[in-house]
Formats: C-alpha cells, structure tokens, sequence
C-alpha cells in the first residue's frame, strides 16, 4: 500500500509539471501539418473537378460543333487548267488590270475589286470615271466564280455576262461602245498575240464576247481558302475552341438557312427584311430590274468567306462593323435581339472565314503591253 502512495504521487508530480516545450511543439506541428494537408488534399480535388468539368464542357463543344458541318462543305479543289485555258487566265489578269478600257484610262476592274485587298475597295460605294460613285456596294469578286448569279441583283447569270456591264457602264468605266474597247486592245499588237495564243480556233479572237470570257476565266480561279476549309475536311485543331462556340451559336441562330454550302451564301436571292421591316428602302433590289412586286427588296444572299476583310456592308455599303451587321441581321431577318456576347461569338466564327489570298502570280498587276499611237486619248468627260 505505501508502494502504491508513492507511485501515485510520483504520476501526479509529472502531471502537474505537463508535456515539455519541445513536445507541446512538435503536437502543434504534426496537428498543423495535417491540417496542411486535408486543406491541400481539398484543394487540389476542387482543382481536378473544375478541370473534369472544363474538359468535359470543352468536349462537348467539340462534338457539338462536329454536328453542324453537315450543312457546310469545304472550297473545292480548282480543276486543272488546259494549255489554252491557262493563256486565258494570264490574257484575263492582263485585261482586269487594263485601265486604257476606261473612257478616262484610269479605271480598271481591280480598282473597285482590288484583289490585295480581299477583292474590295473598302468604300460604301466605289468611284468611277470622273469620280462619280455607283448606287451599290462594289462586292468581293473572290469566290464569285460559285454564285448562282452576279451583281447584288442578280441581273447576270454568269461572270462572262458580269464582265460585260462595268466597261460601258456610263459612271463606271464609261467606255462608249464594244467597237471602242476593241478598238483599243487591237491597236496594241501583243494582245492580239494574247488573245490568238488563248483562243486559238477564232480566226479573229479579239472580240467583246472573248475579253468577257477571259476575264472570267481569270477569276474563276480567285478561290480563297483557309482554316474553315481544313476544319470542314476533319482537321479539328483548325477551328478554336471560342469559333466553335461561335459556330454553334451561327447555326443555332438559324443563320444558316441562307448562309450554308461550300460559299456561305450566294446561292439564292431572300428579301431584306422578312421579319422587321427594313427602314431604308430607297434601293428596292431585284425589283428594280424585275418591276414585280414580290422583288421589292430583294438581293442575292452575299457569300460569308472572307467577311471580316470586307467592310463596310450590304447593297449600300452603310454598315462600317461586323457586329452591327450580325446585329441587324439578327433583328431583321431571324426577329432575335442579340446581346453583346452573343454578336462577339458569332462574330469570331465569322472571322474564322477569312481564308488566303492566292499568290502573287495571280494577283499581282501583270506587265500590260505598251500603248502605241493608235489607241484613243484619255477622254475625261
């Protein structure tokens, strides 16, 4: 029993004295240490969930945009061109250059269609002789080669019958007959060479009907293509993860129940305003060369290629931005009020059109051959 009481008041002696100061913090420590770690553990579990949901909300994007393809299709490839196809190519970049078909001799095709400049001159409405500006926007002539027809209008079926119409347009380039343009390219003896080595059947190849042929020869090869068309073939990588989101947003929209296909539009003619009214109707479209009523402010459907280097916008040129013109056409045509970010998506899809210029071999101005005395003066008025 005496054992006991000591043993006893030996335990309660250390007791009262507690854990030393090396121990107390090496407890702290450890109990810290723990705490470190479940926080560290909670965190890094937070961090793995937001990025299972990124990659899961990501793929979803992904297999989303993949279902919207089907109503697109890449640029196909240009077909390869024959000996005498070829000299007319190089004879209809000569001739898209040629400013001496001008009644002033300083109008060419390439100064409303400026082929650097994504094929447009960046004005509302462009100038022609004397300065004088034309009703309508002057469009991008590349990939003109696939719309259904030619002109806002559609009044030529073809790019033969559209490069008839500016030459002897009166404020265009004024020319005042066919007779007077042949006239000038036949006084110049190397496009008579030109034009024999391209049509070399015709036992007189220098006429009206073959310039017209030639120069859209020549632009039928303006094709532009790009990361949409590698996107449309299955490069997925192409296209990034805001153009999908905006490419989403496109087709969901309804934009695409006239914007579709290998052009993204310019196939078909719709009229401006089937929903809300339009404001301006002082240029009524198709009906100006129809006189029907049903084409009352009808155009053709512009193609999307390449729209974000190709302000400013519509038939009369009034719009300067992308966004205020996805906003219109929102409003117009589909009767939805986009927001902000709504525009912006759309608008970097939009962007994701531009596709490349073609080389300079077919879009540099080409050496035209020297004037000799016959051609007629520049004529200024």
């Amino acid at each position: 029993m005496k054992q006991l009481s000591m043993i006893l008041m030996i335990a309660l002696l250390f007791s009262a004295c507690g854990p030393s100061a090396e121990e107390k913090a090496a407890v702290e420590k450890a109990a810290a240490e723990k705490l470190a770690a479940e926080k560290a553990a909670t965190e890094k579990a937070a961090v793995e969930k937001a990025e299972a949901e990124k990659a899961a909300a990501e793929k979803a994007i992904h297999e989303t945009a993949k279902t919207k393809v089907a109503l697109f299709a890449p640029l196909a490839d240009l077909p390869t061109l024959s000996e005498e196809e070829t000299a007319q190519v190089k004879l209809g970049q000569m001739l898209y250059h040629e400013k001496r078909i001008s009644k002033n001799q300083d109008v060419s095709c390439n100064s409303c269609h400026q082929l650097k400049n994504y094929g447009v001159d960046g004005q509302p409405t462009s100038s022609g002789h004397k300065g004088q500006k034309g009703g309508r926007n002057s469009p991008t002539v590349y990939n003109a080669y696939g719309h259904v027809a030619q002109f806002w209008d559609g009044r030529a079926a073809d790019l033969t019958a559209q490069a008839k119409g500016p030459v002897l347009n009166p404020i265009e380039m004024a020319m005042p007959s066919e007779k007077a343009v042949i006239a000038v390219l036949k006084s110049m003896p190397e496009y008579i060479d030109a034009f024999k080595k391209a049509f070399p059947k015709d036992k007189d190849p220098v006429t009206y009907q073959r310039f017209a042929e030639a120069v859209a020869k020549f632009e039928s090869r303006l094709a532009t293509t790009g990361k949409w068309d590698a996107y449309l073939r299955g490069e997925d990588n192409a296209l990034t993860l805001d153009e999908k989101k905006g490419l989403i947003a496109f087709a969901d929209l309804g934009c695409t129940a006239c914007h579709n296909g290998a052009f993204m539009g310019g196939q078909s003619f719709m009229k401006l305003g089937s929903v809300k009214a339009w404001e301006d109707q002082s240029d009524l479209g198709k009906f100006d060369l129809t006189k029907k009523d049903e084409d009352k402010l009808v155009f053709k459907v512009p193609s999307l290629r390449n729209v974000a280097k190709t302000a400013p916008y519509f038939h009369h040129g009034k719009v300067a931005t992308l966004e205020e013109a996805v906003k219109l056409m929102a409003s117009h045509q589909l009767g939805k009020d986009l927001k902000d970010e709504e525009i912006s998506s759309v608008v970097t899809f939009l962007s994701a059109l531009t596709g490349d210029v073609p080389p300079d071999e077919l879009t540099n101005e080409p050496s035209l051959p020297e004037s000799t005395a016959k051609p007629p003066k520049a004529d200024p008025n």
